[in-house]
């Protein structure tokens, strides 16, 4: 079972990835998003990694600074990106 910083984390992809894929395609490209869920399945390159970390910023009221987003690229699925930002929430908490 997924905790609260996950399952939130997880939304904010989804609404992302629903943005940008168009309402026909969105069923079959999000399907059941997990921790396990590769970034490449959801369509999301480093343009749309860029994206998430802005909506990620906003709902959580942080800074991800440009040298740190460059770090992210290589998060490789879910679980990572949920990862990283339950580190950078612990710096500034």
């Amino acid at each position: 079972m997924a905790d609260q910083l996950t399952t939130e984390i997880i939304a904010i992809i989804k609404k992302r990835v629903e943005a940008e894929s168009g309402e026909e395609t969105t069923a079959s490209i999000v399907g059941e998003i997990t921790a396990e869920t590769e970034m490449t399945e959801l369509g999301i390159d480093s343009l749309g990694l860029a994206d998430v970390l802005w909506d990620l910023e906003q709902a959580y009221g942080i800074k991800i600074e440009m040298n740190t987003a460059e770090a992210w690229t290589g998060v490789q699925n879910v679980g990572g990106m949920v990862e990283a930002m339950r580190g950078l929430l612990a710096k500034v908490a």
